[in-house]
């Protein structure tokens, strides 16, 4: 017989591999626009859009800010993992997002006190 159909090959390298171009895709939009809905660049940008009366302008300063800081974090992403371990890296992101987690509730108590 032959060589195996290549076709099959990939698909079979893609499963067991990893995720999938799709899948990748698919979490890293979800993630980002549920994260952005209501924080505080979309309001900044619904309210310059309001005060300016130019909402295409708007748009596209805004898209190409989030743009620009979407490439950095990959950038950064991307020499993180080639740099650091992804277990250390694990536990690292960990503490920092429970470090700001327990920073903002300290924050949000305190300001809650004081009023």
């Amino acid at each position: 017989m032959g060589q195996p159909n290549s076709n099959s090959q990939i698909e079979k390298n893609e499963s067991k591999d990893g995720p999938t171009f799709f899948s990748i895709l698919i979490t890293t939009f979800s993630t980002i626009f549920l994260a952005e809905l209501g924080d505080k660049t979309q309001l900044a940008t619904l309210m310059l859009s309001a005060q300016s009366g130019r909402p295409l302008i708007i748009f596209i300063g805004a898209a190409l800010a989030l743009i620009s800081t979407s490439l950095l974090g990959v950038l950064i992403g991307r020499w993180i993992a080639n740099n650091l371990p992804r277990q250390k890296f694990t536990v690292l992101s960990g503490i920092i997002m429970l470090s700001l987690g327990l920073y903002l509730v300290t924050q949000g108590f305190f300001d809650f006190i004081q009023n």
